[in-house]
């Protein structure tokens, strides 16, 4: 019973995930200025609309805290990765919570830090957006090839999205880390028949994920767009 439960949870978060992300889409139209596409100079207002971006930050976080519902369904072998992005989640929050009103726009979080000289100084909000940047990319990748093909090895998965997102970023210890983990997931028919969810088919589960995947692709490019004008995109993990 518990198991079935398990099995609808994880189909509702996933069409919640596709919902928010629609969301953020309507929001983000909502707020653009009717005269942002009328200037000469474009280049310029490409460059200032990125820096005055509008990154929802309580709906940036809902997204992220999929990632944690993904991972609890790999296992403990991810606690490692799983306790990173919590605690970065947290530190957002801790943050917006001060002015909800200021820093629902997680641009102004941004802003902050780097007036204040703290962006890359400690466990900064501006290395909490990177990472859990980072880590939707790794599970945007992932995603990706499982859509491509549920047959697919799962291990060979993980490795191959890793390889391209987190990999590059990480030091020794994380990467070692990693390895060992990636000895210890659970088989793919396992994980993609829980993700799956209860009374869904394997089409009706890749069309739901490539619907999540291409409402998410250009959120993570707006981010990374922000955190390379704000010259924070190249942070490495010690």
């Amino acid at each position: 019973m518990k198991r079935r439960r398990d099995m609808e949870i994880e189909s509702t978060e996933i069409r919640s995930g596709i919902e928010e992300l629609s969301m953020m889409q309507l929001l983000k139209v909502k707020l653009v200025k009717p005269d942002q596409e009328t200037d000469a100079n474009h280049q310029d207002i490409h460059d200032n609309n990125i820096i005055n971006s509008h990154i929802p930050t309580m709906p940036f976080l809902s997204i992220s805290n999929l990632v944690l519902q993904v991972l609890d369904k790999i296992g403990p072998t991810m606690a490692v990765l799983r306790q990173d992005i919590y605690q970065n989640i947290q530190r957002l929050e801790k943050v917006h919570d001060t002015d909800p009103a200021l820093y629902s726009n997680m641009v102004e979080i941004l802003k902050k830090e780097i007036s204040e000289g703290k962006a890359t100084k400690g466990p900064s909000c501006c290395k909490a957006l990177l990472w859990l940047t980072r880590s939707l990319d790794f599970t945007f990748a992932l995603l990706q090839l499982l859509a491509e093909d549920l047959e697919r090895n799962m291990v060979q998965a993980v490795q191959e999205a890793y390889t391209n997102t987190l990999k590059p970023w990480h030091g020794w210890i994380s990467s070692a880390a990693f390895k060992v983990a990636l000895k210890l997931l659970p088989d793919s028919k396992g994980l993609i028949t829980i993700l799956m969810g209860k009374d869904k088919n394997k089409d009706e589960f890749k069309k739901e994920l490539r619907s999540f995947i291409s409402l998410l692709a250009p959120l993570l490019k707006e981010i990374h767009d922000v955190l390379g004008a704000y010259g924070v995109d190249k942070l490495k993990s010690t």
